[in-house]
């Protein structure tokens, strides 16, 4: 096992799949320094980012496998970055990465040896994520061969030449080793105070993450637990075709995060005095988002409220999953166009690819 730093770089938009690049990377070696781009460098080989360079800085910040960031990083890895930071190797998914004219942004590092690859995460894709957003129907939780679902796969790149494995839709498959890579597996100490906060958490962004930061620094020894509905229930509340991500999705999102310490799968929608017994619960948190009522009309808060352990906590950030949808449904042009190209250059990387082991082949 490498014992130095390793370099990663990203993100146009920060998902799960990212984190889990990052988990690997980091189990390579000691330390992870994560390159993040601007939005100006995203625009011009890729597209329009999701999410800003300033939002995208404190998401990459906020997963617990990373050490250090270096922002506005180039988007082509050089060994003069490398040796920069003092990085032993970088790292990247099984996947390909093309600069505006169709190179590889990582040629120079591989030819030198000092390049490393993880395996990339599938059933998820900014591709993917961009599109169940555009669709707005509650196909991409129950019909991937619906004929709405296979119009936005089209959309988004599938052309008469074949499809790139790298960019388009596969299904995402949940298993229990996922779950135990991504959780710290860390049981409250004495004298912790156990936080408890709840809610969908879809489409992880900023705004989570500034909510789950001040949380954290409620305490001096923080353990926050953080309660995910299912899927049923935000549709309940939320309505459209929310959750944009399942529950399985939204699970591994949300331990990623460093602030986070344990996750409830499938968490009851009032908060129970059964629950905050059972978790220890010292504190409850909600942020200043609207609490509709449970089903029976019911304040989902009253237990925590009436023992006086309810705290409405203030994250600065008012930024919700509806605003991150609407900045996508705004450009949408703009994010159709953007998958297309990358898909067009990347089966142009693999068509040539095929003609070389043809070429060999013949000799």
């Amino acid at each position: 096992m490498a014992s130095g730093p390793r370099y990663c770089t990203g993100y146009d938009m920060v998902h799960y799949g990212h984190s889990n690049q990052l988990r690997q990377a980091k189990a390579m070696g000691d330390y992870l320094i994560v390159g993040v781009h601007t939005d100006e460098e995203i625009s011009k080989h890729k597209g329009p980012p999701v999410f800003t360079q300033a939002e995208r800085y404190k998401m990459v910040r906020a997963i617990k496998w990373v050490d250090e960031i270096v922002e506005g990083a180039p988007y082509v890895t050089t060994l003069e970055t490398l040796d920069k930071y003092i990085c032993d190797f970088c790292v990247h998914g099984d996947d390909i990465t093309l600069t505006v004219d169709g190179k590889d942004t990582y040629e120079e590092v591989k030819k030198s040896g000092r390049y490393r690859e993880c395996k990339r995460t599938q059933g998820v894709s900014t591709t993917d994520l961009v599109g169940r957003m555009l669709l707005m129907t509650k196909a991409h939780h129950s019909n991937t061969g619906s004929s709405d679902y296979q119009q936005h796969t089209d959309n988004f790149g599938r052309g008469p030449k074949g499809h790139s494995p790298w960019t388009g839709v596969s299904q995402f498959l949940q298993t229990s080793q996922k779950i135990i890579q991504f959780a710290s597996g860390k049981e409250p100490q004495p004298g912790d105070t156990i936080i408890y906060v709840a809610g969908a958490f879809d489409l992880f962004h900023i705004g989570h993450v500034d909510f789950l930061e001040a949380v954290y620094k409620l305490s001096d020894k923080p353990y926050v637990i953080v309660g995910l509905h299912f899927d049923q229930e935000v549709n309940r509340y939320k309505g459209k075709n929310y959750p944009i991500m399942n529950v399985h999705e939204r699970t591994l999102s949300v331990l990623a995060c460093r602030y986070v310490s344990e996750v409830v799968i499938g968490a009851p929608y009032t908060v129970s005095k059964d629950l905050l017994d059972h978790f220890k619960v010292d504190l409850v948190c909600h942020g200043k988002t609207e609490v509709f009522p449970d089903r029976d009309g019911s304040d989902p808060y009253a237990v925590p409220r009436r023992k006086g352990i309810l705290r409405i906590v203030d994250s600065g950030n008012s930024l919700t999953t509806d605003d991150i949808v609407q900045r996508i449904i705004k450009n949408r042009l703009l994010f159709e166009a953007r998958n297309q190209k990358k898909e067009a250059k990347e089966m142009a990387v693999i068509q040539a690819m095929k003609r070389c082991v043809t070429f060999d082949d013949e000799f």
